[in-house]
């Protein structure tokens, strides 16, 4: 795979070369790694029979090559409960899929409101002290359309994130904009 975009929010990208460039260039090595495959037979009306790029075969290749690089899961469990309400919720979490010293990386292939819920995870995890950064993996516009409907593209998150200012997240993000090496006309 291949970027195509960067963003950076309040500082994202420049906390991530300044005091982790070793791991900004891991996230780059894994990103150039991962393999794009046309795998999915589509049934959808509009791209019958054509074959997408496959989700769950990109996740799949993110989780092993950045585990292989030492990141972990970070995980926050506790009960909610809430001001005059009597159910209290046991168990409930916050989670980060890949986590290096202090900086906070998720992959998202799904829908737009997961990209949006992952900014919400950064800034509780930054909030908490436990990260000085976060890094949103996802598809450019032009991955999107090759993919099943349903997945999101980063372009809306950008232009979500620059029309809410400073106001939220209020935590350093990268946001990766990737595509395929697939270079042919859908």
């Amino acid at each position: 795979m291949k970027i195509v975009y960067e963003y950076s929010h309040l500082g994202g990208a420049e906390i991530l070369k300044v005091r982790y460039p070793h791991i900004e260039n891991e996230i780059n090595e894994v990103i150039s790694t991962v393999k794009a495959e046309r795998s999915k037979e589509s049934h959808e009306k509009t791209k019958q029979g054509k074959f997408l790029f496959a989700p769950i075969s990109m996740n799949t290749q993110f989780h092993a090559l950045f585990n292989a690089r030492g990141y972990v899961e970070i995980r926050d469990t506790y009960t909610i409960q809430i001001p005059h309400h009597q159910c209290t919720i046991p168990n409930a979490f916050k989670q980060v899929d890949f986590v290096k010293e202090k900086v906070l990386i998720e992959v998202q292939f799904g829908k737009y409101a997961f990209m949006f819920y992952d900014m919400a995870k950064f800034q509780y995890f930054f909030n908490e002290n436990k990260a000085d950064v976060g890094v949103e993996i996802v598809p450019s516009h032009t991955l999107h359309r090759k993919m099943s409907s349903g997945v999101s593209y980063g372009e809306q998150l950008v232009y979500d994130i620059e029309r809410l200012k400073r106001h939220f997240p209020a935590v350093p993000v990268k946001v990766i904009l990737i595509d395929a090496d697939d270079q042919e006309k859908f």
